[in-house]
């Protein structure tokens, strides 16, 4: 198999991991109750906007005549497609005039799509980090053992998928548990981006080094503006 069909395999099966586990974990009674066609368009705005989001980055610096090209083109980011995402929900629910709290049942499936998603990159030799004498590192084709960042997100995004396994059995951190885990996700790509080839932005960090601080911070704000604005018991 060849790699670009690797990725392409490894990117069905997220998928279909994806929705297996958000039928096994059904949203909240709150959210069911969402007319069909407002819970549609939320899913239509997540897609849209993760997918503007995925590409935003790889926009920057191109000439007007190549725009069309980089939308087609394969560079991508999960990052920024995160945020957009998240974004774009949030903006349609205002619109809406919607107020239920509707990321927690895909916190857990988009954590285990993403562990395994990750693993399309490793066989396709993207998203590699910096060389490395660690007896684990591996050469992606350019002759340099380098560190394997997808298996260590692919591992990390395991292990919160456990996380938020263990906070859907408890109860814990009701309506709030997609926040966490994209606060997670955010201080984990910042400090990894220590270890990738990325060239510096802005005071010595990486476009997705601050891409992933705004995330941070911004969700805080939110959470914290709606655990004092909101009147809901945090659980």
């Amino acid at each position: 198999m060849t790699p670009r069909l690797a990725y392409a395999a490894f990117m069905l099966l997220a998928a279909g991991v994806f929705l297996l586990v958000r039928r096994c974990f059904p949203p909240p009674p709150q959210v069911a109750a969402l007319p069909r066609t407002h819970r549609f368009i939320l899913a239509g705005a997540a897609f849209v906007g993760g997918v503007f989001g995925a590409k935003l980055p790889f926009l920057f610096g191109v000439e007007a005549g190549d725009i069309a090209w980089a939308w087609l083109a394969d560079g991508k980011t999960i990052t920024t497609g995160l945020i957009g995402a998240y974004i774009a929900v949030e903006i349609v629910k205002l619109a809406l005039g919607i107020r239920v709290k509707t990321g927690d049942s895909f916190a857990l499936p988009l954590a285990l799509a993403v562990a395994v998603g990750r693993w399309g990159c490793f066989f396709n030799g993207c998203c590699f980090g910096t060389a490395t004498d660690l007896p684990w590192g591996i050469d992606f084709g350019d002759g340099v053992r380098r560190h394997p960042t997808q298996i260590y997100e692919s591992a990390f995004y395991l292990t919160l998928a456990g996380v938020l396994f263990l906070l859907f059995q408890r109860g814990w951190l009701r309506g709030h548990r997609l926040q966490f885990a994209l606060i997670a996700y955010a201080i984990y790509r910042f400090l990894t981006e220590f270890i990738r080839p990325e060239p510096e932005y802005a005071a010595g960090l990486t476009y997705y080094q601050w891409g992933s601080a705004v995330m941070a911070i911004g969700l805080g704000a939110q959470w914290v503006w709606e655990r004092f604005n909101t009147g809901e018991p945090e659980k």
